[in-house]
């Protein structure tokens, strides 16, 4: 068996099965520890020599111990490459630079004739010029770079782009192969700009431009631009704050899909009336909305994809159903937060809020309750690393799929 393969087959990263990573990682550093594998190495270079059938003399036998020595140090240090260190540098940049033009995108005043007689439309492509670079740049640094919670962000944003690709194009940008942008400027310029300020809206928290604003902001959080690792710079006092809301939301949600919180009141024989009691259902729909809100406040600042991840499924359905939502009172506003209409509510047909809730509700409790789970592993975890010697990251394969 070959060096490499005995190294790569021992690895750390050689099984994708947690508990098999650290028991290798605990027996190679025991191994290194106790000579096991400077003898493998010299095994290894002894026979390579006896092969080539040359004489081993001491100044190879100096020359071979370096290189052992060298790969020895290499498995117990790793470090990052300058290129590595470069592209980590040019993401973090990268992601400021594109967050700012987004920016533009979404602001109104770019797409009105300025005094100075800059049409909105060169005001269009100069903006659109801009965010197709910094998306490249972007997409390019993350390829090479070694900071997980970030490149996970970017792979999301790539795939929000490729379901936004029939309405990219028909602006005039184009999705490459490589996952970058390339622009048509004559094909901008006759575009109506309507078409380009609706896809950036920010009124529709579901729209190519907000969606991709999110994923910015959340690959925008805070970690080491040398060896990648994950810091998540959310307080304990937040996170059991946004745990706890989670937890209350999942309690509300249930509580809203169940029959026996629709239970019909009975008379003081026993018999069931045709009332409900909108008293105690009004009062968990008041609990669900603003648990719903607190957990978003606070959540929405953690670089746990889990955390994250959860919250956009929520948010999206919610989304879905502002329509629904709105008759029964709950009004969604731009940022996704709701609020309720206590008399709206009551005048609603609570056959119909029950119907609702039984599927928006479970949906919203189930995805909470995940919420809750992250959170709380992410407290009693540093840097996202949960109990069972995983990251809370997409996995390789989702971002290489857009790599």
């Amino acid at each position: 068996m070959s060096f490499m393969n005995f190294w790569n087959g021992n690895s750390l990263y050689g099984s994708n099965n947690s508990s098999t990573n650290l028991y290798s990682l605990f027996s190679e550093r025991n191994a290194i520890k106790n000579g096991t594998y400077k003898k493998l190495l010299k095994s290894y270079y002894s026979s390579l020599e006896e092969n080539s059938g040359s004489k081993t003399s001491a100044s190879k036998r100096r020359g071979q111990n370096n290189i052992i020595d060298t790969l020895l140090k290499e498995k117990m240090y790793p470090t990052v490459s300058k290129e590595t260190q470069e592209a980590n540098t040019n993401l973090t940049n990268g992601i400021s630079s594109l967050k700012s033009s987004i920016s533009t995108l979404q602001n109104e005043s770019t797409f009105e004739d300025t005094e100075n007689g800059k049409t909105a439309s060169e005001k269009v492509v100069s903006a659109m010029k801009s965010y197709v670079t910094n998306y490249n740049n972007v997409v390019t640094a993350s390829k090479r770079s070694t900071i997980s919670n970030k490149t996970a962000y970017v792979a999301n944003m790539m795939s929000t782009t490729s379901k936004f690709e029939k309405e990219l194009g028909e602006i005039g940008v184009m999705l490459k192969s490589d996952g970058t942008l390339q622009l048509d400027e004559t094909k901008l310029k006759d575009t109506d700009l309507s078409k380009v300020q609706k896809l950036f809206s920010t009124d529709n928290i579901q729209s190519y431009g907000s969606t991709i604003a999110s994923r910015v902001k959340f690959a925008g959080g805070g970690s080491s631009t040398t060896t990648g690792t994950t810091n998540d710079s959310t307080s304990t006092d937040d996170k059991k704050t946004t745990s706890s809301s989670a937890a209350a939301l999942k309690a509300d949600g249930e509580a809203l899909a169940s029959s026996e919180l629709f239970a019909k009141i009975k008379d003081q024989d026993g018999n069931e009336t045709d009332e409900y009691n909108i008293k105690k259902i009004l009062s968990t729909a008041k609990s669900f909305v603003n648990n719903y809100n607190n957990m978003f406040d606070k959540a929405e600042s953690s670089t746990n994809s889990g955390v994250l991840s959860n919250l956009s499924y929520i948010g999206n359905r919610t989304a879905n159903n502002t329509k629904a939502l709105k008759e029964f009172g709950i009004s969604v506003d731009k940022k996704g937060r709701l609020s309720l209409d206590e008399d709206t509510f009551k005048k609603a047909d609570m056959s119909k809020v029950q119907d609702f809730f039984k599927d928006y509700g479970s949906y919203v409790a189930s995805n909470a309750s995940r919420v809750d789970y992250y959170m709380n592993t992410n407290a009693n975890a540093a840097s996202g690393y949960t109990s069972r010697a995983s990251y809370n990251i997409p996995s390789v394969s989702d971002y290489n799929s857009f790599i």
